[in-house]
């Protein structure tokens, strides 16, 4: 398959366990919002006590990027991520097994004008950090447009083609194993699909320099601003945010970002990206994506920050005061 793409009809029979996971997702599609919202809100409240993994990868985190938080605040944000969190898997059922309009009445879609309008002029990569909503935003975009997508291939085959199925049920959607690198994905791209990119993880050194995330080194991959310099692609921010009031979600797509790159180096451009990552945390921090190591790659030379032995000041050579 590789560059050409991974289709939901080349997909294999499911599983077993599989079989039992989409059908409770399809099962918990048919129930009530009252009902998902306090399944969500008790998986939060057994995650953050017994996947203590994750817990502590969440504090730590929060610890390196909030140091003037209090540790109840960080506690506090820390059990407010694992709700959402939560709740964002519990609403795959819908995103995965519900109706189009199921889909549509659960996440709402402002600014797609921006992506018609920039499809006219050019390549389109839309730009989506990793917060809680990020897979509600894909499938309520799929409702409106084709889009390619690099895809993290999971481990288990059989929920790797669970995974897939979700993802590519509305239109047609291209997803690109990320084991093929920016190649397959570039295809897409000069053919006129927008290309949904994910530009926030830890995937190691390749393809990636160490930017400030925070004030921290971070291992970034520089992908968005060689596509905007080399092939002239527009880059449209892409955010979504689960409303805890509502239970629903919103997603909002920006304008292009202007003058990206610019006349600044690809690293110029890739610290640029996340400083405008860290505005849009603002807006809602508990709802990033702080399960995952993001500082796990470390520029050589330098400790551990995961390591519960390394001090906090260890952590941020050039961190802003």
């Amino acid at each position: 398959m590789g560059g050409s793409g991974l289709q939901t009809g080349e997909l294999a029979p499911l599983p077993p366990a599989a079989r039992l996971t989409a059908a409770f997702f399809a099962w918990l599609a048919r129930r009530s919002p009252a009902t998902r919202a306090r399944l969500g809100a008790w998986l939060g409240r057994w995650g953050w006590r017994v996947v203590g993994r994750r817990r502590r990868i969440a504090l730590r985190n929060l610890e390196l990027c909030f140091p003037e938080a209090t540790p109840a605040e960080r506690q506090t944000l820390g059990q407010v991520h694992f709700r959402a969190l939560a709740q964002s898997i519990v609403d795959r059922s819908i995103l995965w097994y519900g109706s189009a309009d199921q889909v549509r009445e659960l996440v709402s879609l402002e600014g797609f004008e921006h992506i018609a309008a920039a499809r006219e002029r050019g390549p389109v990569v839309l730009l989506a950090p990793h917060f809680i909503g990020l897979d509600a935003g894909a499938t309520r975009l799929s409702l409106e447009s084709t889009a390619a997508s690099m895809y993290q291939v999971q481990s288990n085959p059989g929920f790797d083609a669970l995974f897939r199925r979700g993802r590519t049920r509305f239109n047609d959607i291209r997803l690109v194993s990320r084991r093929d690198g920016i190649r397959g994905l570039m295809r897409h791209l000069k053919a006129g699909l927008p290309v949904y990119y994910l530009p926030d993880m830890d995937f190691g050194r390749r393809g990636s320099i160490f930017v400030p995330f925070y004030g921290i080194p971070a291992a970034t991959l520089t992908a968005p601003a060689q596509m905007a310099r080399n092939w002239s692609a527009q880059i449209l921010p892409v955010l979504t945010f689960w409303s805890p009031e509502t239970g629903r979600y919103h997603v909002r797509v920006e304008p292009p970002l202007a003058h990206f790159p610019g006349p600044e180096s690809l690293a110029e451009a890739t610290a640029r990206l996340n400083r405008h990552i860290e505005t849009w945390i603002a807006e809602a921090p508990a709802q990033y994506h702080w399960v995952h190591k993001r500082f796990k790659t470390r520029p050589y030379g330098t400790p551990d920050l995961y390591d519960p032995d390394t001090p906090l000041e260890f952590a941020p050579p050039n961190r802003k005061s």
